[in-house]
């Protein structure tokens, strides 16, 4: 019996949406979304989103809302829990 080592198995080609979210998250990255206010975020969303749909014109509208909704998830400041968590013994 072999073991199969990780970098055996060939990757499957990207697909548009992959691709699509890949440049959405790096645009967020390079462009200081993050720390914009929510207001900037919707606008800078709006045109970015704008460009995405001419430069993926194959992906549909419900695949570009998927895309936008990631993103903004991404944007969203994660929510820490403050209360601290007893622990048993």
């Amino acid at each position: 019996m072999s073991i199969r080592k990780p970098g055996n198995r060939p990757e499957a080609p990207l697909s548009g949406f992959d691709h699509a979210r890949d440049e959405l998250f790096s645009h967020i990255l390079r462009c200081g979304v993050l720390e914009a206010s929510e207001q900037h975020q919707k606008d800078w969303f709006n045109d970015t989103m704008e460009y995405l749909s001419d430069r993926y014109d194959t992906l549909t509208d419900h695949e570009l809302g998927r895309v936008r909704r990631l993103g903004e998830q991404y944007c969203r400041p994660v929510i820490r829990n403050t209360d601290p968590v007893a622990v048993q013994s």
